[in-house]
C-alpha cells in the first residue's frame, strides 16, 4: 500500500499493475498472519474480485522489481498439482466458508 491509499484502492492498483486487469473488490475471504525471519510480521489478506476491464497479461513493466511473467486461469481441481496445499484447495472448492474472518496463522489455511 502507498501512503494515504485505501485497501481497496491498493488492491485495484496492484491488480492492474501486475496483471493488466481492472477489478472491483467484492468480499474479504480471510486475514491471516505470517511471522518471518528478523521479526518480520506479514498480514496476508485474500479478497474475491470481479473483473471489470483490462487485458490479462498487459502488466506495467515498471510496476514491480519481480514482474509476473505469466498469468493463467486454472481449474480449482488442479491447485494441488500447482503447489497449493490440500487444505487451501479444499477452502477454494467450498467457496471459503467463514469468509471475512481472521484465521490466525497462514498455516491454518494450508499456506
Amino acid at each position: 500500500m502507498e501512503e494515504g491509499e485505501t485497501l481497496n484502492d491498493a488492491l485495484r492498483r496492484e491488480m492492474l499493475e501486475e496483471t493488466g486487469l481492472e477489478v472491483k473488490v467484492q468480499r474479504l475471504l480471510y486475514v491471516s498472519d505470517y511471522f518471518g525471519a528478523g521479526n518480520r510480521h506479514v498480514v496476508h489478506m485474500m479478497f474475491e474480485v470481479a473483473r471489470v476491464g483490462g487485458s490479462l497479461g498487459r502488466a506495467r513493466s515498471d510496476a514491480d522489481s519481480h514482474p509476473i511473467r505469466a498469468v493463467r486461469y486454472v481449474a480449482v481441481t488442479s491447485l494441488e498439482s500447482l503447489g497449493f496445499s490440500g487444505r487451501f484447495a479444499q477452502l477454494v472448492q467450498l467457496g471459503f466458508p467463514n469468509a471475512g474472518s481472521y484465521v490466525g496463522a497462514k498455516s491454518s489455511i494450508g499456506l
